[in-house]
């Protein structure tokens, strides 16, 4: 059984004390608030955020709209507890992290397809390819989710959705965008609805120069992608409806070497991504049991060029998916299914696949209105590991003084991915699965009607951990730990300005105590909207990161960005805008030798007809 340190319990007590400084702030005679924000991610269904264990973070339309931001690294980055790296321009592979855990050990879906890169050396998925084009929103959901998402689910799940508001009748949408760096965007939207049909296609195309990679380099390093994606559902009746998605993307990012860093003039990474899932809703008795049944496809052909590694990487993943949910009573959910995976890679010098399928339920209780509990397990069995059972539980309670305690509890597991296993670089055929457990416990406090606060303690644990050492992939003894505290308030002042900021500490390491890389152990994130006259709007959101290594131990710099964007709508359906990055032309690093863009300006003009 593992003893958790002095640090664990440390954090905890802080947790629990803000919490009942947070209750002691709440009039006593208030009554239960209900915020009504609908997510989908903590049940895999729509469900009330206010209602919900586990620890969920929402990126809006409205967000989206307000920053006017090209890639979803940019919205991602400013999530309490994700951290992001990137080497150099935009389009180089960086990395992503949520609470100090690598990408890896993150499950991302778009419109409920799994995206990750069965070629990646660790499947992953490429975020360094995600624009914002269509998408409508973002959620992203803490803590090992494997009973609900399957293996990767170790550190949390990363949904992306498009089509989630549309209007009766036909919309055009145009935005195009230039500015420094030599770039370029442009999208065109078609919406179509009636009142039993919707859909939806958006093509989006984004260039730019860039800048040099390496730091001590002078050679641009550009980025081209055109993204298309679609979505679709028809419902015949109240009972029965159709949908399906489709994601396209084909992009090439040239970048620089590593060993040594420095120009290169020929390197590029090239990737085209296909995806798509179609499949039915069916509603029985009244609606008391609800069906989904689909199928889904990844497919990528990425291949790198000027480089002594070069070659031609081919993965695809086929899935089939069964998920039900029956309402035993007005207070009790069944929710239960099956899914069945087959993936496949082909890269220089090796072949390889394997299948793995999955059954799953959880029960969601609410014996008063106050309370809702979740439990559930799932049971996996891999072709080359055989059997994994994973499990999930969590809480939320509400009291009269408008203050929620949440909390949840799970396992993951982590299969090895197939280029570990079998792949040109470091194969490991003896490698087994990583699992893991995670909990967090916090409470949200409404302090007024428009102001709302959170506070949340996390520890995730890896056993068996997979990691790339000398030359190849090997187990790690001992179990590397990431925990910290997630504080997050939002102020709604009123109808012209509203303020947001948080604070994460993250304390990430490994087994033997050498702290995890490219995590800032504290990190503060801070964003504002401001509509000082009719028709104007100013949004700027603000980073700051602190006490962040990188390999070898290498204390990288703090830094403070500060992004902004003034827009002004002559009608309801145009909008004309500019927007600045970093906007003190600040000089940092979030990997070790590799430069950011400085100061940048963009103009832009939005559409809708």
């Amino acid at each position: 059984m593992k003893v958790y340190g002095a640090k664990t319990l440390a954090l905890a007590a802080q947790t629990a004390l803000a919490a009942i400084l947070l209750a002691g702030l709440a009039p006593a005679g208030a009554q239960e608030i209900d915020i009504g924000e609908i997510v989908v991610t903590p049940n895999r269904a729509p469900g009330d955020k206010a209602k919900t264990g586990s620890k969920v973070e929402k990126i809006t339309k409205k967000e989206i709209e307000e920053r006017s931001q090209p890639t979803v690294i940019d919205y991602l980055d400013t999530v309490p507890g994700v951290a992001i790296s990137q080497p150099g321009s935009v389009g180089g592979e960086g990395s992503l992290a949520v609470r100090g855990q690598p990408k890896r050990y993150v499950k991302t879906l778009f419109n409920g397809i799994d995206i990750g890169d069965p070629t990646a050396p660790q499947v992953q998925t490429s975020y360094q390819y995600l624009l914002t084009g269509g998408i409508e929103e973002i959620e992203v959901l803490k803590g090992s989710q494997s009973t609900l998402y399957g293996s990767e689910a170790i550190a949390g799940v990363i949904s992306l959705s498009t089509l989630t508001d549309y209007k009766i009748g036909v919309q055009h949408l145009f935005h195009i965008e230039g500015g420094s760096n030599g770039t370029a965007l442009g999208r065109y939207g078609l919406r179509a609805a009636t009142e039993t049909s919707r859909a939806g296609i958006n093509i989006t195309g984004f260039r730019t120069d860039g800048i040099s990679s390496a730091a001590n380099g002078t050679e641009r390093d550009g980025y081209e992608n055109v993204t298309v994606d679609a979505a679709a559902e028809h419902r015949f009746n109240e009972n029965f409806s159709v949908f399906g998605s489709l994601l396209y993307i084909n992009a090439s990012a040239e970048f620089d070497d590593s060993f040594p860093i420095g120009d290169n003039l020929t390197a590029t990474n090239h990737s085209r991504q296909l995806a798509g899932r179609m499949g039915f809703n069916l509603d029985l008795m009244d609606g008391r049991a609800r069906n989904t049944v689909s199928v889904q496809g990844f497919d990528i052909d990425r291949s790198i060029t000027g480089t002594f590694f070069d070659g031609e990487y081919l993965g695809d993943r086929v899935k089939a998916d069964y998920q039900g949910a029956f309402d035993v009573t007005e207070r009790i959910t069944l929710q239960y299914g099956a899914d069945y995976e087959r993936q496949s890679i082909e890269v220089p010098g090796a072949s390889a696949d394997f299948t793995i399928g999955g059954v799953w339920g959880q029960v969601v209780f609410q014996p008063v209105d106050s309370l809702t509990l979740t439990a559930g397990g799932r049971y996996d069995d891999h072709s080359a590991f055989g059997g994994y059972g994973t499990y999930r539980a969590s809480a939320s309670y509400a009291f009269p003084t408008n203050t929620r305690l949440h909390a949840s509890l799970g396992t993951g597991f982590r299969a090895p991915s197939l280029n570990e296993l079998y792949g040109p670089f470091g194969a490991n055929p003896l490698l087994q699965p990583e699992t893991s457990i995670s909990y967090d416990i916090g409470v949200e406090q409404r302090l007024a009607d428009n102001l709302i606060a959170d506070v949340t303690f996390f520890q995730i644990d890896i056993d068996n951990l997979i990691a790339y050492s000398g030359p190849g992939y090997n187990q790690v003894p001992g179990v590397t730990t990431s925990r910290g505290v997630e504080t997050s308030v939002a102020w709604t002042a009123n109808e012209w300005l509203s303020l947001a900021g948080s604070y994460t500490y993250t304390d990430s390491h490994t087994a033997t105590g050498a702290r995890n890389i490219r995590i800032p152990r504290h990190a503060i994130g801070l964003s504002t909207v401001v509509q000082p006259a009719e028709k104007w709007t100013i949004s700027a959101s603000g980073k700051v990161a602190l006490d962040t290594v990188d390999s070898g131990d290498f204390q990288l710099d703090d830094y403070f960005l500060l992004n902004a964007k003034l827009a002004y709508k002559p009608t309801e359906a145009t909008e004309v805008y500019v927007r600045v990055e970093n906007a003190f032309d600040v000089d940092y690093q979030t990997v070790r030798g590799y430069a950011t863009p400085g100061f940048s300006a963009f103009t832009g003009v939005k559409a809708t007809f």
